[in-house]
């Protein structure tokens, strides 16, 4: 027999109003909707999975309330999803309260009248999105290798000194079949830590830079030059500066002959700064040679605009130089991490790619190459090789492939290529997306009762949801079909909430965003600097928890234990960590459920659920982007816009105590501190304090409120 669990959390009434259960099955976009936007919460049911012993009857009305009054605005029936069936991916049945057509800019909840229940808060608002986006692309700021985090760019908690920056490391970097060999050394500083290791792989950093590039590209009135980097204020966008950064360690990577270093292989440690195993590099490889000449190309585009010619010109050498060698030396291969190649442990993921692979970034380089240089060697590459596409020879747009999909797109807004190509490319595109089961068919036919159906999960869903999300998107980017723009505006969208927290987890896939609307958010990922143990182990548990905005890699059906688990682990002490936790979620669950908030090492190996990608980070940018609103911050008498000063709050959520960060120069002196219940009962008030105890207080969602006669302050936290 099921339990019937209706609530999680419980909120303290107010005189007059019924005490609201928080409800774990009435879930919504936790940041909110904009005004125009399809705004539908998802009431669900769980049939199988973890959850399979509890269950959820949604009352006959549901309301849309406005917080900061209690009164609803809003009424109607939840609709039944599918007849009531059980939807296999999230293992749940489901119904939808749709309340697009309200507009108007506030803060609300959801509340389930009949049975008095109540989803997260939320708001609608048109640039409800661009807060959440900036600290999405700060994540990329606290990757850096080589740079100090020093306030006031990172919060307190994640300073750190530069990394990798001593004897032996990264500006001393030595070849990996020549450690001790000092004529090897080479410059190779700057770059991301790849994940949750600090590798840096060429292939798949110049991927990053190049999907910043295209960000800006796509949407450039939305990127400000205000997301608090050091190179905020200087006039670029950030996403630029933060590409710039990018590229600059690209270019310590090719060598004279225009042939490029593959992998950068990096010690480990938490805080990143207290590393100090010797850096190694590995060998070069066409495929790293191809796909950097395509960045550099486009690069040289972008840098170009902003009055950078020299840069630009740097970059466009780069690239010719790296067309010349990879043309020369097509099949160049080097496997990194390979016992049969003599790499073993330099780096840990493969960067190398198959012959298609390499065909691809070539085709790619072509593009932008013709683009900047008009020489029609390139235009005639392109023109006579862009069918091996599996897009062209397989009719056919997936998620898989969308990198490959957007460089024939990209390639048919450049002028004086053939309009046979384009007409091919536009056609092909828009006939998949029409006919096949997994895209608009599936949008249509609400396959997913939470609006984002993936066919397949594997390792890095959320990297595929946000792609899945790009290709629908595409149909509006690139006015493919303007009869169905505005489809592929809300399907995109709804992936966007989905990983804002329109999921059976009722989570948004990113990290420790509570000071910035989140509800319940990731709270542990696999990442070195945050890794178990640490002081930056798990939000509200230990002492900070990992920075904001980062996305894990999120559900994963084929998650196991390290194989060792199944006979041994080499000691009693390491057979006892493969039964430490329960690990069921993520196994044996229904596809969207196959998740686990934990970033435990091997042999449990959280890596393959929790682990933080900036691949998966800036396709979720990108795709987060198309939804947010103009920014201000570039002005065209060349002013940043200044922002409204936050408080900050943690650790959020927390167990006993709050401390509070107030803006920069700001005295607090005269303050008083006020601790509400979410409806506006006040439980504590007392002056400012290192620290406010707030043990005392049940689990829930409270207001804190800063205030002096003239000035006052509020942010919102969680008790566990």
């Amino acid at each position: 027999m099921k339990k019937h669990v209706l609530c999680i959390l419980f909120v303290i009434g107010l005189n007059g109003i019924q005490a609201q259960s928080l409800s774990d099955y009435i879930v919504i976009d936790q940041f909110g909707y904009r005004p125009n936007s399809d705004k539908i919460a998802v009431i669900r049911d769980p049939q199988t999975g973890f959850d399979s012993d509890e269950s959820f009857s949604p009352g006959n009305t549901y309301a849309l309330v406005n917080s900061s009054n209690n009164q609803q605005v809003f009424t109607g029936t939840p609709i039944i999803w599918n007849t009531g069936a059980e939807d296999t991916s999230s293992g749940d049945k489901a119904w939808w309260f749709d309340f697009s057509n309200y507009s108007i800019s506030g803060t609300y909840y959801i509340l389930d009248v009949t049975n008095n229940l109540r989803s997260f808060e939320f708001e609608i608002r048109e640039d409800i999105y661009n807060e959440v986006l900036k600290q999405a692309v700060r994540t990329f700021y606290y990757q850096r290798v080589g740079f100090t985090k020093a306030l006031p760019y990172a919060e307190a908690n994640w300073v750190d000194d530069a990394s990798h920056m001593g004897s032996l490391q990264d500006t001393q970097c030595r070849s990996y079949d020549a450690p001790n060999d000092p004529t090897t050394e080479k410059d190779v500083s700057g770059g991301w830590y790849d994940a949750g290791d600090y590798n840096k792989y060429t292939n798949w950093t110049s991927n990053y830079i190049y999907e910043m590039l295209l960000a800006y590209t796509e949407n450039p009135d939305v990127w400000g030059d205000d997301y608090d980097i050091p190179e905020s204020g200087n006039n670029i966008p950030d996403i630029l500066d933060e590409a710039k950064w990018g590229m600059d360690h690209l270019l310590k990577l090719q060598n004279n002959d225009g042939s490029m270093i593959s992998v950068v292989s990096e010690s480990h440690a938490s805080p990143p700064s207290s590393a100090t195993g010797q850096s190694l590099y590995g060998d070069i490889n066409t495929s790293s040679t191809w796909n950097s000449g395509s960045t550099f190309a486009f690069g040289a585009k972008i840098f170009k605009s902003f009055g950078m010619t020299v840069y630009a010109n740097t970059l466009e050498q780069a690239a010719v130089n790296a067309w010349n060698w990879a043309t020369a030396n097509p099949n160049i291969i080097w496997r990194n991490n390979d016992a049969t190649n003599g790499s073993q442990g330099i780096g840990a993921g493969q960067q190398e790619v198959d012959d298609y692979g390499r065909a691809m970034y070539r085709l790619r380089a072509a593009a932008h190459l013709y683009e900047i240089t008009e020489q029609e060697n390139y235009k005639t590459f392109f023109e006579n090789n862009y069918t091996e596409t599996h897009m062209i020879a397989w009719n056919f747009v997936f998620p898989f492939e969308a990198r490959e999909q957007e460089t024939l797109l990209y390639y048919t807004r450049i002028p004086g290529v053939s309009t046979d190509v384009i007409d091919n490319i536009t056609n092909t595109y828009n006939s998949s997306m029409n006919s096949n089961a997994i895209n608009f068919m599936s949008f249509d036919n609400k396959v997913d009762p939470y609006m984002a159906h993936l066919e397949t999960y594997t390792w890095g869903s959320n990297n595929t949801k946000a792609k899945k999300g790009l290709t629908f998107y595409n149909i509006k980017e690139y006015e493919l079909n303007t009869s169905r723009a505005l489809d592929a505006e809300k399907a995109a969208e709804n992936y966007i909430h989905y990983l804002h927290g329109v999921n059976p987890l009722n989570l948004t896939y990113l990290t420790n965003m509570y000071n910035f609307g989140g509800d319940r958010c990731a709270n542990q990922i696999y990442h070195t600097w945050f890794q178990d143990g640490t002081d930056w182990d798990e939000t509200g548990v230990s002492l900070y928890g990992p920075a904001p905005g980062f996305v894990p890699g999120g559900p994963n059906p084929s998650y196991d234990r390290d194989q060792c688990c199944n006979s041994s682990c080499g000691s009693s002490a390491n057979d006892a960590l493969c039964n430490s936790i329960s690990i069921s979620p993520p196994k044996g669950q229904p596809n969207q459920k196959s998740y686990l908030d934990f970033n435990n090492n091997w042999p449990l190996n959280s890596w393959s659920i929790s682990e933080n990608s900036c691949g998966y980070q800036i396709a979720y940018i990108r795709l987060l982007s198309k939804f947010a609103s103009e920014s201000g911050a570039l002005l065209s008498n060349n002013t940043p816009n200044i922002e409204t000063p936050k408080l900050v709050l943690y650790p959020n959520p927390t167990k006993n105590s709050i401390k509070i960060q107030f803006p920069e120069n700001i005295d607090t002196t005269n303050f008083t501190i006020t601790i509400s219940s979410i409806i506006g009962k006040k439980l504590i008030q007392t002056e400012v304090k290192d620290y406010i105890n707030v043990s005392k207080l049940n689990q829930g969602i409270y207001i804190l409120k800063a205030e002096t006669a003239n000035r006052s302050f509020s942010q919102k936290f969680i008790i566990q």
